[in-house]
């Protein structure tokens, strides 16, 4: 039984931040762009990132306010003014805990040719997880290629959404393919059974092929049902003679 297979993918924009009316510069900035995203691919698959990734499925969650240091009185009695205060944080998703070479291998990384826009796709056997990993191999890189390479503008144009129905198997496919072999299966048992059958079906097999003199034909007669009962009353008269 093959395990349904569910695919998404979130795309992405990167490109730097250059002057729009310097025609040349930017023409030289966008193929700048374009050649550097098989970089991008090596980069996203780079420990690097892809540890960043298996920590946050691990534990996804976003600040939702930072955290603030203890305020004393700066008239040098030390008082406490203002008490520190703990970053604040929410879990964003469910938490899952996926192998590194699990997520190298559900990743891939596509790019359409003269485009500066590239797509993160995840295949994997839970439709929800695959989503996470998208969404989180995406945000992850966009927070981290800053401090890697000198890009400044990092755009997620679609995130991943949870597929709603499997991309493998290929029902079709597979009915196709169980026609096609059962058709080849078919031709070939006719083949052997024609082979190895020794049946004598004609005589010129017997005379032609075997050498041998027809003596004669007996001809298959059917009987009635009436024709046959006065056979089994003659055998059965002769059986008492004898």
């Amino acid at each position: 039984m093959v395990t349904p297979q569910y695919t998404t993918g979130t795309q992405l924009l990167v490109d730097q931040k250059v002057n729009k009316d310097d025609v040349g510069v930017a023409l030289q900035a966008q193929q700048a762009g374009i050649q550097v995203i098989d970089t991008y691919k090596d980069i996203i698959k780079n420990d690097l990132i892809m540890s960043a990734v298996q920590k946050r499925l691990a534990n996804p969650t976003r600040l939702v306010r930072a955290g603030q240091p203890a305020k004393m009185a700066q008239d040098g009695t030390r008082r406490l003014i203002r008490k520190a205060k703990a970053p604040v944080y929410e879990r964003t998703g469910m938490a899952y805990n996926v192998s590194r070479g699990k997520l190298n291998q559900s990743i891939s990384i596509s790019s359409n040719t003269n485009s500066q826009l590239f797509a993160i796709n995840v295949v994997d056997s839970n439709p929800n997880r695959a989503a996470a990993i998208a969404n989180a191999t995406a945000d992850v890189f966009k927070t981290k290629i800053g401090k890697i390479m000198e890009v400044n503008n990092v755009s997620i144009v679609a995130r991943a959404t949870v597929p709603s129905a499997p991309s493998l198997p290929k029902v079709k496919n597979y009915v196709v393919a169980g026609l096609l072999l059962g058709f080849f299966i078919s031709v070939i048992i006719i083949i052997l059974r024609d082979m190895f059958d020794v049946t004598v079906r004609d005589e010129a097999f017997l005379v032609q092929d075997l050498g041998l003199t027809n003596l004669g034909i007996v001809s298959h007669i059917k009987l009635s049902a009436h024709d046959r009962k006065l056979t089994m009353l003659s055998n059965k008269r002769a059986n008492r003679r004898v």
